[in-house]
């Protein structure tokens, strides 16, 4: 044997799966990968599964179901999407995919950039530092609302202010949330409630849609007519999840157009109530944060520890769903094992039955109450009683043929 070759060390398929993992999760993180969705197919569990792939390529993907929860489309094979998330090997199966933090239509994906590098400018020049920002009126009697005069915004604007009685005045400047032209109409809007002093607040605002129907609340016309607003100005654009530049600008960001009308139209009683509970809630958050000042430390990032659940978490969650398969293919066998054997069953019972074999021309004999299956136990002159398949006979024995003759007469 050479004494210069090295024996290698032998490895489980665990340890070398193991090595694998570390290698493949620690070195590709925080991945954005563009391509097209093919064989997806969500689970019971609220979790999502799915390839992407070009046209020399596929991975696989899985989403959760927080994640999916958060999607703004409804993905279907075929669509050219951008997906954020880091690379996880399932062990169990010895295979790679990437866990998905995030995906967008590869459109909006080129959108969400351009707001992004726009956004970095207009900060740069200051347009949306807090210190820019000032407090709304406590009790504002005039209310100035640049909106749509038909869309679901101003509806629910004035209804919020019916319910809650608040007795403010309301002046509605028209204007297209979306569109051609949008823009410069919600510009307009700005300035006239500025020059005319029409409100102590000034909402703007829509209703839900799509990336692109918000986008003239993005314009760099409609950001600068916020920031430079003498009237403080209440952004309120699309849904909870949904954002536009001008929150950024804007003195308070609302939600909906029904937390804006909620915030202005807030009683003496609901300002103090909100001025304890957020002096509560500052105490708490002061002494929590002193008492883990000395804690923490740059790896223990919301980020980090989110992604690092993922990674402990996924193998589980997907163990689970694999398992429930087997449990209900594993059930759905011993159902028809069981239905083949009560069929057997049933057949041989009936095969046995003393009319089926009758029906063929046997018959039974009964003497004196007993079945006969010997001639010996009985004699010449006896009753008998004979069961056909069809009725039964009644007579009397006139020669008795021993066993040991019938088998003499069987044998000539």
């Amino acid at each position: 044997m050479d004494m210069n070759t090295r024996e290698l060390p032998v490895l489980s398929v665990s340890q070398i799966t193991g090595l694998i993992k570390e290698t493949l999760e620690g070195g590709f993180r925080g991945l954005s990968v563009e391509g097209e969705v093919s064989n997806y197919r969500p689970a019971s569990s609220g979790h999502v599964y799915f390839n992407l792939k070009d046209q020399d390529a596929m991975i696989a993907c899985v989403l959760f179901r927080n994640a999916a929860a958060r999607l703004s489309f409804s993905p279907r094979d075929g669509q050219k999407v951008r997906i954020n998330g880091d690379l996880s090997v399932y062990a169990r199966r010895g295979n790679y995919q990437i866990v998905v933090s995030r995906m967008v239509l590869a459109g909006e994906g080129e959108i969400l950039a351009m707001l992004e590098e726009r956004k970095r400018r207009l900060a740069v020049e200051g347009l949306f530092d807090q210190e820019r920002k000032r407090p709304l009126p406590l009790f504002p009697a005039r209310i100035a609302v640049v909106t749509s005069p038909t869309g679901a915004a101003v509806r629910d604007i004035l209804q919020v202010l019916r319910r809650r009685h608040s007795g403010v005045s309301v002046t509605i400047l028209p204007a297209a949330v979306q569109g051609e032209g949008a823009a410069e109409q919600i510009v307009r809007g700005i300035r006239t409630a500025n020059i005319h002093e029409l409100g102590d607040v000034l909402i703007i605002g829509r209703g839900g849609g799509s990336l692109e129907d918000l986008l003239p609340f993005s314009e760099e016309s409609v950001v600068r007519a916020v920031a430079e607003s003498g009237i403080p100005v209440i952004s309120a654009v699309g849904h909870e999840i949904d954002w536009a530049l001008s929150d950024f600008a804007a003195d308070l960001r609302a939600p909906t157009p029904s937390a804006a009308a909620e915030i202005v139209s807030a009683s003496r009683d609901e300002l103090l109530n909100r001025a304890r509970s957020s002096l509560r809630h500052l105490l708490s958050g002061i002494r929590a944060r002193t008492g883990r000042a000395g804690m923490l430390v740059q790896r223990f990032s919301p980020e980090y520890m989110e992604r690092t659940l993922r990674q402990k978490i996924q193998p589980i969650l997907q163990r689970l769903d694999d398992d429930k398969e087997e449990i209900i293919d594993a059930l759905r066998q011993r159902l028809k094992d069981y239905s083949h054997r009560i069929a057997l069953s049933s057949e041989r019972l009936r095969s046995g039955s003393p009319g089926l074999i009758m029906q063929k021309g046997y018959a039974m004999v009964k003497h004196g109450g007993r079945i006969l299956t010997d001639s010996t136990e009985a004699a010449p002159g006896d009753g008998i009683s004979v069961r056909l398949f069809r009725g039964s006979l009644e007579a009397t024995i006139d020669t008795l043929i021993s066993p040991d003759k019938e088998e003499k007469n069987e044998g000539i």
